[in-house]
């Protein structure tokens, strides 16, 4: 009796004809068993091909949310450029005032009334409009922008002294003693206006010694005693470079003697 059964004698006799395409050989148990496991595991094994996924791309895998926070914020020190400007009259003039933002000086510009009107050349009022504009409390949109300003509310300006240049603008501190972003408002404001001298340089000093500059009114008369007198601060020239704006805290030893 043949060991073949009827079906695998069909097959075999389809083989050995000429011309009939042979049945697919049946897949072994071992395999049919390996399709099953296959199938069983799938959502697990795509899960673990995304997870290589994202460790090659060097983002690391974690089992619970992250909370990261709010996105950061800068202050980038640049006003709105939709800000309407205030009505001007006949003696309103756009300056540059500038203001402590961050670690630096930065200009902002504003509407001032100048005395002497638009082309206002009197170095000394001049100077005391601008000293003014720097005492303020910024404005609603500089303030939102980061501005502030660091000159005290204190301080004040006067003309040259006897013995000084005609540029010099003596203040009612010493030079030492101001807060260097303050010294570093004061020279970038008034460079490039009427305070400047002729190559845009700055020239301050502290309180004349003997109390009294040239724009106090009234006779001289007796000064009293010469031998009180106090010697005259010394006087330094400034300049509005990149390296006094971007670096304020080095303001007082940025002068040179003047």
């Amino acid at each position: 009796m043949s060991r073949w059964s009827p079906r695998r004698r069909a097959v075999q006799d389809a083989a050995d004809t000429p011309g009939v395409p042979s049945a697919p050989a049946r897949p072994s148990r071992a395999r049919r068993a390996a399709g099953r496991s296959m199938r069983r595991a799938g959502p697990l094994a795509l899960l673990c091909v995304l997870a290589s996924l994202a460790a090659g791309c060097g983002i690391r895998a974690t089992s619970v949310p992250v909370d990261a926070g709010a996105a950061p914020s800068r202050v980038g020190c640049v006003l709105p450029t939709d800000q309407e400007s205030p009505p001007g009259g006949d003696g309103d003039a756009f300056v540059r005032v500038y203001l402590v933002c961050g670690s630096r000086v930065s200009p902002v510009e504003r509407e001032v009334r100048m005395p002497g009107g638009r082309s206002a050349a009197e170095r000394l009022p001049v100077a005391r409009k601008l000293l003014a504009e720097l005492k303020r409390q910024p404005r609603a949109t500089e303030e939102a922008a980061g501005f502030e300003t660091a000159v005290p509310d204190d301080l004040t300006v006067d003309g040259a002294a006897d013995g000084d240049p005609d540029e010099a603008l003596r203040l009612n501190r010493p030079l030492g003693e101001l807060p260097p972003f303050a010294l570093a408002q004061l020279v970038c404001t008034y460079a490039d206006t009427a305070v400047a001298d002729a190559d845009d340089g700055v020239i301050l000093g502290g309180p004349a010694g003997d109390g009294r500059s040239r724009s106090d009114d009234g006779d001289d008369g007796d000064d009293g005693d010469a031998g009180t007198d106090r010697a005259a601060a010394p006087l330094q020239r400034y300049e509005c470079n990149a390296a006094l704006r971007t670096s304020p805290e080095e303001a007082v030893g940025s002068g040179t003697e003047a």
